[in-house]
């Protein structure tokens, strides 16, 4: 029997009512707004000056409110300490996103006492965040430890959480997060951003994060210039001490006895005049520096771990500048995989290395095939990770987990009295296996002759490092 029209409309109407209701949440996971409220969120921590007696802290509201504040006291474990707290005016910048203005807001935090834990809440009026605590730096030489993430990029709220999280979790103490570029997939696009905010959460209120942008973080504008996102300088509070027409992208700290120092790679790819010109600001920022530690955090490899991806003009510039000045390691992203090693001729003992260390790594999911070339001495294909590394005057620990929580790579370096370091691995003890299968997607959409060249080359990779 033919149902009438008006039933099998209904039907249809009911259907499609259950479906949407059962079933939008699911869709709306790839289509999440985040639309800025009165009350304040996306709070984050930086420095704009000595991390020792200084704490920038940056947020974002609607454009409701335009005059924030913050509120700062010594952290207390009673509650009492609230009537007492300090407070602070923010700096407010209006950014216009997708046809609505937000308001950005940045306080920095001066007069503090080193190596003292601190609470402080940013709001105003009726809307305030939560108190957050941190600790600032001491104002002298004390071991650091801190987390280095590789790209996020894709799939941030679903699948780059848990790295973020896990990282945490395997160090709360942590002293700084370091993010080495491509944190999302489309430079403006405001959602990509929001996704990442809501997955480092609240350890971005309670742990500095320093970064430098990759690619992704570019866009062109109407002129067709090349620019960093327009999210960039609003919702990071970072140092401003880079070259001219760099500033908060590339830029150096010292902390605790090391000058951490980020470089813009994609502005220096994109133009040799920029290159240039970071190439000597770096040497102004690393020569004759008062720290025994170097490290170096920039997003396009020195050297790369995919066949193809070979930025030769930037290591032709810079590589001579981190041996000369002695850079310890290099912390990079781009290429979606994970390396770890040093240039050094193949047989020649790579225990008292010549130059830095090179570490390329991953945090999201999206993963390319991985070259396995002569510089690494530990690589993994499809492996989403983070990294711990923890100095002291004397020794880098660095360790490279999987978001399972295992322990993938390893290795220490020791600092002798004349500044000399001695590679110490540790990874050939590690009960994990190097994974170096290609990603499915590859194995599909690869031909018969590039197969049988990566073949080659796995064969090749684990006959130099004594693999069976």
């Amino acid at each position: 029997m033919i149902p009438s029209s008006s039933g099998f409309l209904l039907r249809v109407t009911l259907i499609t009512c259950f479906i949407f209701f059962c079933y939008a949440p699911i869709f709306a996971q790839d289509n999440k707004s985040y639309p800025a409220s009165e009350f304040p969120d996306r709070v984050i921590l930086g420095f704009k000056g000595n991390p020792a007696v200084s704490q920038a802290v940056n947020w974002r509201t609607n454009e409701q409110v335009s005059d924030a504040i913050a509120a700062i006291h010594e952290a207390d474990p009673s509650p009492d300490f609230r009537p007492n707290a300090l407070i602070v005016k923010a700096l407010t910048q209006a950014v216009q996103m997708d046809g609505k203005t937000v308001h950005y807001h940045e306080v920095n935090f001066t007069g503090l006492k080193p190596a003292t834990q601190y609470v402080y809440r940013v709001g105003g009026g009726s809307h305030w965040s939560e108190w957050f605590h941190f600790t600032t730096a001491s104002d002298k030489p004390e071991p650091v430890s801190f987390l280095y993430f590789g790209d996020a990029q894709n799939d941030i709220r679903s699948l780059w959480s848990r790295t973020i999280r896990g990282a945490y979790s395997t160090l709360p103490k942590a002293n700084l997060m370091i993010h080495a570029g491509d944190l999302i997939n489309r430079s403006n696009t405001d959602y990509e951003w929001g996704e990442w905010f809501e997955a480092g959460g609240w350890v971005n209120g309670m742990v500095p994060s320093l970064a430098t942008p990759g690619n992704h973080e570019y866009y062109k504008d109407k002129e067709g210039n090349p620019q960093v996102s327009m999210h960039w300088k609003p919702q990071f509070a970072l140092p401003e001490n880079g070259p001219e027409g760099l500033s908060e992208t590339a830029y150096y700290i010292d902390y605790q006895g090391i000058r951490f120092i980020t470089l813009n790679s994609q502005a220096a790819i994109i133009d040799s005049v920029t290159m240039n010109k970071q190439a000597v600001w770096f040497e102004n920022a690393a020569k004759d520096q008062p720290n025994r530690w170097v490290v170096v955090i920039h997003h396009h490899p020195i050297y790369s771990t995919k066949n193809g991806r070979d930025n030769d003009e930037w290591r032709l510039k810079m590589e001579p500048l981190y041996k000369k000045y002695k850079v310890d390691i290099v912390l990079q992203g781009h290429d979606h995989t994970y390396g770890r090693g040093i240039n050094m001729p193949l047989g020649q003992s790579r225990k008292k290395p010549d130059g830095p260390i090179y570490v390329v790594s991953v945090s999201g999911p999206k993963m390319y095939d991985i070259g396995l070339q002569n510089w690494m001495d530990r690589a993994a294909s499809n492996t989403q990770l983070y990294q711990v590394i923890t100095i002291d005057q004397k020794k880098l620990e660095f360790k490279a987990y999987t978001v399972n929580g295992d322990l993938y790579d390893s290795f220490d370096l020791e600092k002798d009295k004349n500044g000399q370091n001695t590679l110490v691995e540790l990874s050939n003890s590690l009960k994990i296996k190097e994974r170096l299968d290609l990603p499915e997607h590859y194995q599909k959409s690869f031909k018969k002759e590039e197969l049988k060249e990566y073949n080659e080359r796995f064969q090749e990779y684990k006959k130099r490092k004594g693999l069976k």
